[in-house]
């Protein structure tokens, strides 16, 4: 698990997430044509709760949940 610094609708927060949660959201920004940061505050602006981390991984597995089927 790592910590790494990204901005959040502009501002600077933090998240833990693996390295294998990490290169799969890299990889799903670039598909989207998208900046990291702004994968992660639209993933941000649509969860609901306070761990943003858990959003991500939940939206992370969302995604290759749909790659699937």
């Amino acid at each position: 698990m790592k910590k790494r610094s990204v901005r959040v609708s502009g501002h600077p927060t933090s998240i833990t997430l693996e390295d294998e949660f990490w290169v799969e959201l890299q990889a799903i920004a670039q598909k989207k044509s998208l900046s990291i940061n702004t994968l992660i505050s639209e993933i941000d602006s649509e969860h609901e709760g306070n761990n943003l981390s858990s959003a991500l991984r939940i939206f992370i597995l969302n995604d290759l949940k749909k790659q699937i089927h």
